[in-house]
């Protein structure tokens, strides 16, 4: 079995053909999470420590100024099985959804008990895009007869090219 390891930030190599990168703004927000929860999600590395998974985290540490943090070193891939493993352990993910219901109900408990959803990962635009929904109300009779004002009262057939005028039919 694999165990957890502290290993040293500076020992750590990064693959160089990762496909994965990282904006300086997700980085900021993977610091912020073990920040605020601790590390919770300790990097892969092969036997000569580099790096399977965990890039980001790595970026992170080194914003925090860490110098050790939690790996598990991964014995007997062959060459094949990093780099597949390297793809999948960050394509994976990608593949899932959101159930949108539960989402909204369990940013809006967290919002609730005082937590600042960022800390959460979305963004103030993906927040407000969730929770910002435009409100439809049945419109009155009174509303109905303005759109009937806008509505033309002349319309050209398609066909034929004949003018009726829509009021002389009960409908204008």
């Amino acid at each position: 079995m694999n165990q957890v390891q502290p290993v040293k930030v500076q020992d750590l190599i990064p693959y160089a053909n990762n496909a994965r990168t990282h904006s300086d703004e997700q980085v900021a927000q993977i610091a912020a999470s073990i920040r605020e929860f601790g590390w919770t999600n300790p990097i892969l590395i092969d036997g000569e420590n580099g790096i399977i998974a965990g890039h980001g985290r790595l970026a992170a540490a080194r914003k925090l100024g860490m110098d050790e943090i939690p790996a598990i070193q991964l014995d007997g891939l062959s060459t094949a099985q990093k780099k597949a493993l390297i793809l999948a352990d960050n394509k994976l993910a990608l593949n899932s959804s959101w159930d949108v219901d539960l989402l909204k109900l369990e940013l809006k408990e967290l919002d609730y008990l005082g937590v600042d959803l960022e800390v959460t990962g979305f963004n103030v635009g993906e927040l407000t895009a969730l929770f910002d929904e435009p409100e439809f109300q049945p419109g009155s009779e009174d509303d109905q007869g303005k759109l009937d004002e806008l509505s033309p009262k002349i319309v050209q057939c398609p066909h034929c090219g004949q003018d009726f005028d829509l009021r002389e039919h009960g409908q204008g």
